[in-house]
């Protein structure tokens, strides 16, 4: 059963990060602008949504308007490169680092205007958009051989695939995976099998590589945004309070809250990015 892992609440609690060099969990609230762990928390300037990780000190972490190199120690942040700078109607959304070092990050528009956003690409010093008319990006994850990336559009309730090649590049294009209302974030555990957070139903649905659902994970709140995975197997996942009323709130008063869900999951450690 779920439990509470950390009880600071926040508006849109996303892109949790499992640090396996640091043994150390990392997420954000977009809303709020700000970066925790368990230990500590950031604040920005701008919205963050995203994250992975270069060296133990070292996050790579995905913005409104770029990535950057982002200190643990001293929070200073280098730009790596622009992402959507030039448009203020966007900013960032769901991210992960594929298995052959690079990172995927998607756009959205800030009213979530449909078609607005888009997906990229960062792999060894160049940025490249793959995918565009996104309204919602999330499910970005990757098949533990890095053959294969998932991602969806929340608002079209679809999650598709894609074959990548041996540096982690599209070699076809996309084709449906499942169509899931509420698909928000999403991990890939060892065994392939894809664990899709479900926005509105609290739930994290545990999918096999074929698409039939294999196992459900329930939580106590109704928003929940995206999950985590550590190499030992223990689940954790963000949630959210956005757009909820008063009296949803009093109704649902752990929402924004960061669960650990389970343990016993086949455990897949998060790639490192290579810059």
């Amino acid at each position: 059963m779920a439990e509470i892992y950390d009880d600071r609440l926040c508006e849109l609690g996303e892109g949790p990060l499992w640090h396996p060099d640091r043994g150390e969990l990392f997420w954000f609230d977009i809303l709020g602008k700000r970066l925790y762990t368990k230990a500590r928390d950031w604040s920005f300037d701008e919205a963050h949504s995203a994250a992975g990780w270069i060296d133990h000190d070292t996050l790579l972490i995905a913005s409104e308007t770029g990535l950057w190199m982002f200190d643990i120690d001293d929070g200073a942040r280098t730009l790596v490169a622009p992402l959507e700078a030039d448009n203020s109607a966007t900013r960032s959304n769901d991210g992960r680092a594929d298995p052959h070092g690079g990172f995927w990050i998607g756009t959205m528009g800030r009213t979530a205007e449909p078609g607005a956003g888009a997906i990229y690409r960062y792999y060894r010093g160049e940025i490249r958009k793959m995918f565009d008319r996104i309204t919602i990006c999330n499910s970005i994850c990757f098949a533990p051989q890095g053959d294969r990336m998932y991602f969806s559009d929340t608002a079209a309730k679809t999650i598709w695939t894609v074959a990548l090649d041996g540096q982690g590049w599209p070699v076809a294009g996309r084709q449906l995976f499942v169509e899931a209302e509420g698909c928000d974030g999403a991990i890939c555990d060892a065994d392939g099998y894809i664990w899709s957070a479900r926005w509105g139903a609290g739930q994290i649905v545990r999918h096999a590589p074929d698409g039939r659902v294999d196992h459900v994970e329930h939580l106590p709140v109704a928003q929940v945004t995206c999950p985590a995975l550590t190499p030992e197997g223990a689940l954790y996942a963000t949630t959210a309070y956005e757009g909820m009323d008063a009296a949803s709130r009093a109704a649902d008063p752990l929402s924004g809250a960061v669960f650990h869900v389970c343990d016993g999951v086949p455990g897949c450690g998060e790639p490192r990015v290579i810059l």
